[in-house]
């Protein structure tokens, strides 16, 4: 039976992954790093904005010190915030779906790989910006997806807060990338993957259900894959 679903905010609520390159590597091109767009989206798109810099740290050998890499991401976190009051950046379909959760008392919220100030500007503004009960963003966990505990966190913190127990086959998490569609999966939930970022074809994988758009699913197809996980 379907209790929750939990979005990842990146790429599946909000077009902000291009937001987060070009702000990250416009910082980084001021150290004289230049991160091409394929090798970022094959390499680093998952990680948090300090994972991501201290990957790159090692991968192009600047020898950044903690201090440096700190300054890095308080730097793209400037950038990153400027770029997304230029303009609406809230995914097509996904308000229609959000509601379509509200009305059938479906509970809601959010794991994220991104900053919660990040998270809270981005829902400044939208019809549903206090629609998540739970959301559990980079300031929450010290490793990010794949590893599963980000998730995990997310059901203790929506049992602490409801009555009614909810187990991890009870929930559906919507993705947009292969590292969260494989941090839900080791979290025991149900993942659903949706084409924002990658295609149908690298998603299928890993995902148990893939659409193009959130408004594709229906209350039913999220109660019928977790009835199938029980």
């Amino acid at each position: 039976m379907l209790k929750a679903v939990i979005f990842d905010f990146d790429g599946v609520i909000a077009d902000s992954e291009a937001l987060h390159y070009k702000a990250l590597n416009a910082v980084l091109n001021r150290y004289g790093v230049d991160v091409p767009k394929e090798v970022h989206w094959q390499k680093y798109l998952g990680y948090s904005d300090r994972e991501n810099i201290e990957a790159v740290n090692v991968d192009y050998g600047m020898e950044w010190d903690s201090a440096r890499v700190q300054v890095l991401i308080d730097e793209k976190k400037v950038v990153f915030d400027e770029l997304i009051v230029s303009g609406s950046i809230i995914i097509d379909g996904v308000a229609v779906f959000i509601q379509r959760l509200i009305d059938a008392g479906i509970r809601r919220a959010v794991c994220s790989g991104a900053l919660r100030s990040d998270i809270d500007l981005m829902l400044a503004g939208t019809d549903f910006k206090h629609a998540f009960e739970v959301i559990v963003t980079a300031d929450d966990v010290t490793h990010g997806k794949p590893d599963p505990k980000g998730y995990l966190m997310v059901m203790d913190k929506l049992n602490q807060n409801g009555t009614d127990p909810i187990e991890a086959n009870q929930c559906v998490v919507i993705e947009d990338s292969h590292w969260g569609l494989e941090a839900a999966a080791a979290a025991e939930m149900q993942p659903v993957a949706v084409t924002n970022t990658y295609s149908r074809s690298e998603l299928e994988r890993k995902g148990r259900k893939v659409v193009d758009r959130l408004d594709e699913l229906t209350i039913n197809d999220l109660h019928h894959l977790c009835e199938q996980a029980e």
